[in-house]
């Protein structure tokens, strides 16, 4: 988010994106030896940029993406990335939403999370509510069936 957010307020400039993120990685993620994830998600946000705004200008036409905080522009970026592009394996719909929710509450302005919230959650509806009813599987030892033993009818 980080890198997002300095790269859309210095202007846009796509070739000062890798060096962006490497400083922001070294900056802030020091020790931090895979950073796959990290340039996966900028990729794919840079990948699907136009999309991604057009989706935002959509879901929230009362705010031309321009008068759209540029902390929240870029958190909204990230969240339908990962909301409508990502392995939904590894990052589920509601936890990109809520993840997407706590960065704007964490870096934005006070109405950053409901705006996020409201923007994510009318995309999340739209497309049918991915993963809605999906919930961690309990082992049910009830129905666990005990190994069968082989009678010795002999």
């Amino acid at each position: 988010m980080q890198s997002l957010y300095e790269w859309d307020f210095r202007g846009r400039k796509q070739e000062n994106l890798p060096g962006i993120i490497d400083r922001n990685v070294k900056e802030f993620a020091a020790g931090l030896e895979d950073t796959t994830f990290v340039s996966q998600l900028v990729d794919g946000v840079m990948k699907h940029l136009s999309e991604l705004d057009k989706i935002i200008e959509k879901a929230a036409p009362q705010w031309p993406l321009e008068q759209i905080a540029v902390v929240d522009r870029n958190v909204l970026r990230l969240g339908l990335y990962e909301l409508l592009f990502g392995n939904r394996e590894e990052v589920p719909p509601k936890v990109a939403i809520n993840e997407s929710i706590e960065l704007a509450k964490s870096f934005g302005g006070d109405s950053s999370g409901k705006f996020v919230n409201g923007v994510l959650g009318t995309v999340y509806r739209e497309i049918g509510e991915p993963g809605k009813d999906d919930a961690p599987k309990k082992k049910d030892k009830e129905n666990e069936e005990e190994p069968k033993q082989e009678e010795n009818n002999n």
